[in-house]
């Protein structure tokens, strides 16, 4: 299974895609930045890569993305 991962400009950034993910049913889990992708601490979203064009479809427009990034 392909995993990646959202970076996301804040941490109320990952808590509002969190939220709209987990209503729509999206499997996900929220993670630590790694290391090898940034040095800022903060959250990222890890999912399955399957979800990649839904997850950004949901979020277009009311989340700003710093980048999705493969694990």
């Amino acid at each position: 299974m392909e995993e990646k991962v959202i970076l996301f400009y804040s941490v109320q950034g990952a808590l509002k895609a969190e939220k709209i993910l987990k209503k729509e049913g999206i499997p996900y889990k929220l993670i630590p930045v790694p290391r090898h992708l940034s040095s800022d601490c903060g959250i990222a979203l890890k999912f399955e890569a399957k979800e990649e064009e839904r997850i950004r479809e949901l979020l277009e427009g009311k989340v700003p993305l710093q980048g999705i990034f493969k694990l």
